[in-house]
């Protein structure tokens, strides 16, 4: 038999038969005890024997007791062998010998349930009550969980350090794949989620660049970290979802974050980004004044109104352009005499 083999989740079904159970156990007990006493008082040894024996033992069945609130699992193991996954709200009664595996149970990462988040933003353990609760407990989450790794520090495709932080929603779809084809489900997904996060990241400029190609269709294209974060979350998601499927797991979501220029370049990167307004602003201003030019030398030529030489026209369209592209009002100045 292989024993990579992968296996597959059974449902376990018509176990919801805690109450009643719980009240059979009960009430073997009292007629346990009601059996000693009259064993004791007709001198029958077996009888006595006998609930007394149960009497002491019978606390073995409250193991079988399972109590599931909505979306929570329980994947059960007898003597090491996968016997089922108990799904579903209710109380349920199982085989007393089963043990209920998961190997992720105390697992604390930066997701929702796991952990505390204090004022300053640092990440605290739950208490010690809480905590120790939590790592005794088997049971698996199918909620939908939010899994918040911390701040990447990533080149983009230019080189440039970035840093990049992504939010992955996710939830477990097989429970019997997540605790037996990886060692620990919850770390296999943060460490696959920071593997897709540089993976994708370092495709990209942070900025629109020029002769770039982020799709690998060989042409290039205006895909950026900062411009196209729908298309780069969606692809981080993909590839996560590509690692993790065998795993048992379902990426529902993926939300960059946070997004920045790291530390150390941002202050020069600010200063290229004032330059490159700077000069857009001036060439819009340079564009409008030309326009303007234009306009008022054909208005002048269309009513006659003065009769201008070459010279005369340049010397008016320096005027003017000073005057137009400045950055400050310009003074007038009155000629009392002849044009020529």
């Amino acid at each position: 038999m292989d024993s990579n083999r992968v296996i597959e989740e059974k449902i376990i079904k018509g176990h919801k038969t805690g109450g009643l159970m719980l009240f059979l156990i009960l009430a073997f007990y009292v007629v346990a005890t009601l059996g000693i006493i009259y064993g004791g008082a007709t001198s029958n040894g077996v009888l006595a024997v006998l609930c007394g024996a149960y009497l002491f033992l019978g606390w073995i069945l409250f193991l079988g007791l399972k109590v599931l609130k909505p979306n929570e699992a329980l994947v059960l193991t007898l003597f090491g062998k996968y016997v089922g996954t108990l799904k579903g709200d209710g109380f349920f009664f199982v085989n007393p010998f089963v043990t209920a595996f998961n190997p992720a149970a105390g697992t604390r990462l930066g997701q929702s349930g796991d952990i505390n988040v204090g004022q300053s933003g640092v990440k605290i353990s739950t208490d010690g009550v809480e905590a120790s609760a939590a790592a005794m407990s088997k049971k698996i989450s199918l909620k939908v969980m939010t899994l918040s790794n911390s701040k990447q520090k990533v080149n983009d495709v230019l080189g440039n350090p970035v840093e990049i932080a992504v939010a992955v929603m996710w939830r477990v779809n097989d429970t019997a794949k997540a605790v037996f084809s990886v060692d620990n489900f919850k770390e296999y997904l943060s460490l696959q989620c920071d593997a897709a996060v540089r993976n994708v990241v370092k495709v990209y400029p942070y900025d629109v660049t020029d002769n770039v190609d982020t799709t690998g269709d060989g042409q290039a294209d205006d895909g950026s970290l900062r411009g196209s974060t729908e298309i780069v979350a969606n692809r981080i998601k993909e590839e996560i979802q590509d690692k993790v499927k065998d795993a048992g797991l379902e990426i529902v979501d993926a939300r960059i974050t946070y997004l920045a220029y790291a530390t150390e370049i941002a202050a020069v990167m600010l200063q290229r980004q004032q330059a490159a307004a700077i000069i857009d602003a001036r060439k819009m201003i340079v564009d409008g004044a030309v326009g303007m030019v234009e306009m008022a030398l054909e208005r002048l030529k269309e009513g006659n109104m003065v009769d201008l030489d070459e010279e005369r026209k340049a010397a008016m369209v320096s005027n003017l352009l000073v005057v137009l592209c400045g950055n400050h009002d310009a003074q007038p100045v009155v000629n009392s005499g002849s044009l020529y």
